[in-house]
């Protein structure tokens, strides 16, 4: 059963009680991949492999998105600041015991690729709270998976 979180702003991305960063080095310049997660919300589903259907709605503001095993969200986008930055909130989930979720991928030059950071920012009932914990090397590796897909993604689109 899908239900409302809270409303959260880009601050909560910082003190939500769960917080799960993860980083990688990717071979794509920073606006190509800025471009990828903000522009080509579609694409997600070729790239992220827990995603199975991505789509924005409304004027482009907010997104849909299906995960595999289930998961169904409905997301504002927080801030698309080029090519720096593009973060989310959830506004609607069927996760048990969420209570809020938002997510951040941060986008900085490493010579000529791009050095992403994402942070999973999360709060919710204790057992959520610890499940979100327990889920942590799983989230890591589908993360890892998906930007190495996605930098490949984007080499074969360059050439």
């Amino acid at each position: 059963m899908a239900h409302q979180l809270r409303e959260v702003g880009l601050d909560f991305i910082a003190a939500a009680p769960v917080r799960m960063v993860f980083v990688q080095e990717m071979s794509a310049p920073p606006k190509a991949v800025h471009r990828a997660l903000a522009e080509d919300v579609p694409g997600w589903e070729e790239w992220f492999s827990a995603v199975t259907l991505a789509r924005s709605t409304g004027d482009g503001s907010t997104r849909e998105i299906h995960l595999r095993g289930g998961g169904r969200f409905q997301e504002t986008i927080l801030t698309a600041e080029a090519p720096e930055v593009y973060a989310y909130r959830v506004d609607v989930a069927n996760a048990p015991g969420a209570r809020a979720i938002a997510e951040e991928w941060r986008l900085t030059p490493a010579g000529p690729g791009t050095h992403v950071r994402w942070t999973f920012a999360v709060d919710g009932t204790a057992a959520f709270r610890a499940v979100a914990r327990l889920g942590r090397p799983g989230l890591g590796r589908a993360f890892r998976d998906a930007v190495r897909r996605l930098d490949r993604r984007l080499a074969a689109q360059s050439s």
